[in-house]
């Protein structure tokens, strides 16, 4: 068994005014880094064998502050780990996607959610099979990522309605039996005073 808690980057601008980022590379803002430490203190009662990440700055970067902070090695680049690609629809706010973009209308690039889980479980189950049966590991990923492998695991249970992935927030994941098992979610809910947060998740 391994144990993996996958932490969603700290905040950037694209996250601020609520765009959709998918592999578009958009670095960690103030709120950002700040956001990364954070998550280290809230990381750091646990003992962690190593890091690993997206290679997206945003990701990376976060890895690092938080790898400074636990006294960790720096993180290895999983490039699996990388974010949903979203094609035509990376730049725009989920309301200028809907105008371009309605439902039933097919974005060009958009990976599918079947893809997403098909590469990260491959990059999972190869960091699991390399030598770390029963460590912990810390993963920086993303929201698309991290709520991709929610609806997988817990058959399209979680997220629920008014939940959302924080940057910063940690999920806590187990590798058994070459399975992917839920152990922990990070509940946040979006308050109503959150701006363009009823016109859809900001977990891009």
């Amino acid at each position: 068994m391994t144990l993996f808690s996958i932490v969603r980057h700290g905040q950037t601008d694209w996250n601020l005014h609520h765009r959709i980022q998918g592999s578009t590379d958009i670095p960690l803002n103030a709120t950002g880094r700040a956001e990364s430490v954070a998550a280290a203190v809230r990381l750091a009662g646990r003992r962690w064998d190593t890091i690993v990440t997206s290679p997206l700055v945003r990701a990376a970067e976060s890895a690092r502050i938080i790898a400074a902070e636990l006294g960790l090695n720096d993180p290895q680049i999983v490039a699996a780990l990388t974010e949903r690609h979203h094609g035509a629809i990376e730049g725009l706010t989920f309301a200028e996607r809907q105008i371009r973009f309605p439902d039933g209308v097919a974005v060009p690039g958009l990976e599918t959610r079947r893809d997403v889980v098909d590469r990260v479980l491959v990059a999972l189950a190869t960091l699991a099979a390399d030598g770390r049966a029963g460590q912990r590991v810390l993963v920086l990923s993303h929201g698309g990522i991290i709520g991709t492998l929610l609806r997988h695991v817990t058959a399209g249970d979680r997220p629920r309605h008014g939940e959302f992935i924080a940057n910063g927030s940690v999920h806590d994941f187990r590798w058994e039996n070459d399975q992917l098992l839920l152990t922990h979610f990070d509940t946040t809910l979006r308050s109503h005073g959150d701006r363009g947060e009823a016109a859809g998740p900001p977990v891009f």
